[in-house]
């Protein structure tokens, strides 16, 4: 075992240095800074090379963890970068927003021995920063060109996971987008101090500069129909998202000034981005946000920085029990966000139609449901009222109605859509889906996954299509 390895007792665990909370909720730039080579080096060395890993084994991309930081411990920056974006089509992006806390570092064994976790999620940022620097990372370039073109629809991570691969195998792929830029979520849902709008720009220029044709502003089902599309491509992927949000249900839920988070966060980044937006902002106002995800952490931290007189989270379990990031939610509680846990919205106050307070029930856990969650149920009595000038709902999204992009489309239970849980097929022959339409609102990191996988399956329909064709050609 080399000696650069195991370094952990010896080493402590030191992520990158965070801006301080009074600096950093003024603006909205990214809260960590970068390693530099000998700090990332350094972290890197206190990886224990398991012999299981199980870092490796709760990555959903599988990615080669132990491998890449023995080879930034080394200074082998490059070939780390090679190993790392063999399996990751955006390490620099998960880097910085994957969950590392409920993924990778929260199974890192040196974490359950007492020494801190390996700081796995800011050594990938700082092996892809680096590879872009240093120009490691070039233009798609096929080895041969195939003729058969896919079409896939949504720019998202799952889509732009899809395109990368396809096109590296040659196809001619082209991307449809019902938005004005690429990207999807990682463009216009999470928020610049999570994610430089620039990172991820420089990853759909380098599709676009691959080959990868891009056709925005283009609601598939709307100003084109799906079966020109299908006629159009030999293969289709569906990667739209879910984007419908859940709604409240209590009195006083339509009142003015009750939002869902998705148009909150779409026109903050929007407005990061330069464009003209003519819609309110957190400003001076009383805000509410309810659900305890990592869109709910999204929007009150979004809040603060637009200048909340107060951000207040309600959320109707426990922190123990919350569904997003332990590491946003401390991040926004530094920033001055007051949780109430164990709180569920009961009403909104309205003084003729526009929200003034957010009235809630004082929860308590019960027993476990079906899901292995605890149950909650509300306390009597103990309701309790919070000012709100503006209710943001943050209570997850479901997927809109596929019936609508074809009636043709075989949807589960849940509206999502229903395919091959191996190949990614539809009911349709050549229509795939992955990400969020099928496994419904998920990690970023899942829909890259499945946006490869995806691609793999495409592959082989593809080549047997070309295959097909030849034999006909040749009768």
């Amino acid at each position: 075992m080399p000696s650069k390895m195991l370094q952990f007792v010896e080493t402590d665990r030191d992520m990158p240095e965070k801006r301080v909370a009074e600096t950093r909720k003024e603006d909205f730039l990214e809260i960590y800074g970068d390693y530099i080579d000998a700090k990332a080096k350094e972290q890197a060395s206190r990886c224990s090379q398991c012999g299981v890993p199980f870092c490796q084994n709760h990555c959903p991309l599988d990615n080669n963890i132990p491998d890449w930081l023995k080879l930034t411990a080394e200074g082998r920056v490059e070939e780390a970068y090679r190993v790392s974006s063999a399996t990751n089509n955006m390490p620099e992006i998960c880097g910085r927003i994957c969950p590392q806390d409920r993924l990778c570092e929260g199974s890192c064994v040196i974490e359950q021995s007492g020494h801190g976790t390996v700081t796995i999620g800011s050594v990938e940022r700082f092996i892809t920063d680096t590879a872009w620097k240093e120009g490691w990372i070039e233009p798609i370039k096929p080895r041969k060109e195939r003729p058969l073109s896919v079409g896939i629809i949504g720019a998202g991570p799952a889509g732009l996971a899809a395109a990368e691969e396809l096109r590296q195998l040659g196809w001619q792929v082209t991307v449809y987008d019902r938005h004005d830029r690429a990207g999807g979520l990682l463009i216009y849902g999470i928020p610049n101090f999570k994610l430089d709008k620039e990172i991820v720009q420089r990853r759909t220029k380098r599709l676009e500069d691959g080959g990868i044709e891009f056709v925005l502003g283009c609601d598939v089902g709307v100003d084109i129909t799906f079966d020109k599309l299908r006629e159009k491509h030999q293969a289709v992927l569906i990667a739209a998202g879910v984007y419908k949000a859940r709604d409240l249900d209590c009195p006083g839920a339509g009142a003015k000034g009750v939002t869902p988070a998705l148009p909150f966060l779409i026109e903050s980044n929007r407005r990061g981005l330069g464009d003209k937006v003519s819609g309110e902002t957190a400003e001076g106002k009383n805000v509410v946000v309810i659900g305890g995800g990592d869109t709910a952490m999204d929007c009150v931290r979004t809040a603060v920085r637009q200048g909340a007189k107060s951000v207040t989270c309600l959320y109707r379990r426990d922190q123990t029990n919350m569904p997003g990031s332990a590491r946003e939610t401390k991040n926004a509680q530094e920033e001055g966000v007051t949780f109430e846990w164990l709180a569920a919205p009961k009403a909104i106050h309205d003084d003729g139609g526009t929200a003034t307070a957010v009235r809630a029930d004082k929860m308590r856990l019960g027993k476990k449901d079906a899901s292995g969650r605890q149950g909650v149920s509300a306390i009597n009595g103990a309701d309790f009222d919070v000012k709100a000038d503006l209710v943001i709902k943050a209570l997850g999204f479901s997927p809109e109605n596929m019936k609508d992009l074809s009636g043709e489309l075989t949807v589960t239970r849940w509206g999502t859509l229903r395919v091959n849980p191996v190949t990614f097929e539809t009911n349709l022959p050549g229509v795939y889906a992955a990400g969020d339409i099928v496994r419904g609102a998920s990690l970023v990191v899942w829909a890259i996954r499945e946006g490869r996988d995806a691609a793999a399956h495409m592959h082989k329909y593809l080549k047997a299509q070309m295959a097909a064709d030849a034999n006909i050609a040749a009768e």
